[in-house]
Formats: C-alpha cells, structure tokens, sequence
C-alpha cells in the first residue's frame, strides 16, 4: 500500500510539474507575441511622427507641406507607400513557413515601418491632441478584448468566422464609398468596422494562445509568434483607425 501510494504521488507530482512547464512555456511565448506587436506599435508611432515633422512647416497661415511632404502625400510615390505595406503582408504570410524567424521579424518591422510612412497623413487630417486621446483609448479597449480572448473558456471561432465576414463586407463598402463620398456610410463603416476589429481581436488572441505547442522547436514557435504578433498588431492598428474617424478631432 506504502508502495502504491509513493507511485500515485511521483505520478501526480509529476503531471503537475508538466503542466506547469507548459504554461510557463505560454506564458513566454504570449509575452514574446505580445513584446513583437508592441515594438510594431511603436515603430509605426514614431515613424508617422517623424514623417509628419518632416512633411510639414508651420506657417502664419497653418501647416503647409515641404517637398519631401509633397512628394510623400501628392506625388506617385504615395501609392508605392500605401501598396508596399500590402505587399509585405502578403509575403509575410503565404511565405512564413519558408522564412527563418529572424527574416520574418525582420520583415515585420519593415511592414511597420512603411506603414508609420503612410498614416503620417492621419497628423495632416486630426489635431495631435486627439490622436493620442484615441491611441490609449485604443490602447485600453484592445487590452481588455484580448485579455477576454485569453481567458474565456468559450469557443470564439464562430465569431471570428462571423467577424471576417464583416472584414470583407467593410472593405466592400469602404471601396463603394470612394465612389459616393457618403459621409453617412463612412460613419456605419467606422462603427461596425470599431466591433468587427473588437471581436477580431478577441479570436486572434485565442487562436494564438491555441496555436502554442510545447512540443515546437525555436524555429516553429519563432514563426507564430512573429504570425501571432502580426495578426494582432493588424487588429489594433484598424481598431485605431476606425475609432480615430469617430472621435478624432479634425484640423
């Protein structure tokens, strides 16, 4: 019985020991996910800022633009910027079982980047002041999406299936409204757009936290967190954008 009882506790003590590397092993791997989109964040922060500095002088009569701000916002050089980011993505994601972790985090921060360069605009439309208003009320709501996403015991991939529906439904209509210029479709793009992003968020993050295995090698779990990272870095950046064009203050 002695004997029986010191195996059932080696037994058990050694499930929990197990379990509790594999939930450290999470816990880096959500942290390093986590780590990569911030630093995209970031980057693509402080490259708008630095892009708007150099793009605009301050005159009596307000902002105006310097030739580098005309060549980056007038020029046909602004649809090499606004199509490269795209393009990255693209290669990012259809090549990343193909890419070493180092090149595909590379690329990443390349894709921010270029992408800082693009929404240097959005300083030209709102007021400094209410962009930042907006980045932490961003920065607060995604948290708790993702936090949401990260502990809830229910299965989100009915509503992220439902969410990517919307995804395509706003591009859709956002492409229509170039067209039509209706001030009252871009208000209903930008509000289902803020609860498509929301509940994006909370499915990527669940699939992430999914996609963890204790088993990959560093290769393997290099790419989905760079993957991870990017995914959720995309949900905050629109989520961003949309509740930007609801609350955002305009020049």
């Amino acid at each position: 019985m002695s004997d029986f009882d010191r195996n059932y506790a080696a037994a058990r003590t050694g499930y929990r020991a197990d379990q509790v590397a594999i939930d450290a092993g999470l816990r880096a791997y959500m942290i390093r996910v986590y780590n990569y989109m911030a630093t995209g964040v970031g980057l693509t922060g402080l490259v708008a800022w630095l892009t708007f500095s150099a793009a605009v002088t301050q005159t009596a009569g307000g902002l105006e633009l310097t030739p580098f701000g005309h060549a980056v916002f007038q020029s046909p050089l602004m649809w090499v910027l606004v199509l490269a980011p795209l393009g990255l993505v693209f290669a990012i994601s259809f090549g990343i079982n193909r890419l070493q972790p180092g090149t595909a985090l590379m690329l990443f921060f390349v894709y921010a980047g270029l992408l800082g360069v693009s929404l240097a605009s959005i300083f030209l439309i709102y007021t400094g002041t209410s962009i930042t208003r907006v980045f932490f009320i961003s920065a607060a709501t995604f948290g708790a999406l993702s936090l949401w996403g990260y502990t809830t015991q229910r299965d989100l991939s009915g509503v992220g299936s439902f969410m990517f529906m919307g995804l395509i439904g706003i591009i859709i209509a956002s492409l229509v409204n170039i067209f039509l210029r209706s001030t009252g479709l871009d208000w209903a793009i930008s509000v289902i757009g803020v609860l498509v992003f929301a509940g994006l968020t909370g499915w990527d993050t669940q699939r992430i936290k999914e996609m963890y295995d204790p088993m990959d090698d560093g290769t393997i779990g290099g790419r989905k967190a760079v993957m991870g990272a990017l995914s959720l870095y995309l949900d905050f950046i629109n989520l961003f954008l949309m509740l930007l064009r609801l609350f955002g203050d305009r020049r």
